[in-house]
């Protein structure tokens, strides 16, 4: 028996990083799971690394139609999701805030948090129709928690992450629809030299993890394990969680 047994989920920017091992760890634990993601051809390779318990989707989150056709898809494909992991995101390279444009400020906002507000009003009207209940899943960031200099408007968006998941378990929570956010420090995944600002060297890395008392980086398993714990039953009584999965960053 798994833990997400005849679950469906949706997990956005499974095609790499922290989506693929929420995708992954889904599927272990029994979940049918549409990937979802900007590069259409990752997507379809993550899709059959995981068989028949998988579907593939190209999609831009910051697009509401897009998104709307996602969520038909996973209708269309595997039912109404039970789940959903907002998990896709981008950032400006660590610099001073001035040097981050108009453009790149959009952007960042547009797909870390503007997606949340178009996957919102598409996933809300099946999931009430059904009456069942939900989960939301937002990732979030240790940056929406304890900012440092350099990274922020990425920090501002991953701030209103954290409090619009908040928001979002209180007004949901009669209809058992459950929302939580998790905040990750940074990982080795495709945006780790923006984060950084500096070129991946061993002299970098070092500096950036001296910050992060258990002494390394977050990995795709450690915010998978998060990700199923919070979708699956035994978490049936938390909602509005933001939970830190930071090795003590945050403390």
């Amino acid at each position: 028996m798994g833990q997400l047994d005849n679950k469906v989920a949706i997990v956005t920017g499974a095609a790499g990083g922290f989506g693929e091992g929420i995708a992954q760890a889904y599927v272990r634990e029994g979940a049918k799971v549409v990937i979802a993601d900007l590069n259409g051809e990752a997507a379809v390779r993550v899709a059959a690394s995981l068989g028949a318990a998988a579907s593939p989707f190209a999609c831009d989150v910051s697009n509401g139609a897009q998104v709307k056709a996602l969520v038909a898809h996973c209708q269309a494909t595997f039912g109404t999701p039970d789940i959903v992991v907002n998990n896709a995101g981008t950032t400006h390279r660590n610099q001073p805030m001035l040097g981050v444009d108009e453009a790149m400020f959009d952007r960042v906002f547009a797909v870390n948090v503007k997606s949340i507000f178009h996957m919102t009003h598409a996933v809300l009207p099946p999931m009430r129709e059904r009456g069942q209940g939900g989960v939301i899943l937002n990732i979030g960031s240790t940056a929406g928690l304890r900012p440092r200099p350099g990274l922020s408007w990425y920090n501002a968006s991953k701030g209103a992450v954290n409090v619009l998941s908040k928001s979002m378990a209180v007004e949901l929570a009669p209809e058992k629809i459950r929302v939580n956010a998790i905040c990750p420090v940074m990982g080795i995944t495709g945006l780790f030299e923006q984060f950084m600002g500096a070129p991946d060297t061993p002299e970098n890395r070092a500096r950036f993890m001296a910050t992060i008392p258990i002494g390394r980086f977050s990995t795709p398993a450690d915010v998978a394990a998060a990700a199923v714990f919070l979708a699956s039953d035994a978490a049936a009584f938390l909602t509005g969680v933001e939970l830190p999965v930071d090795g003590g960053r945050t403390i």
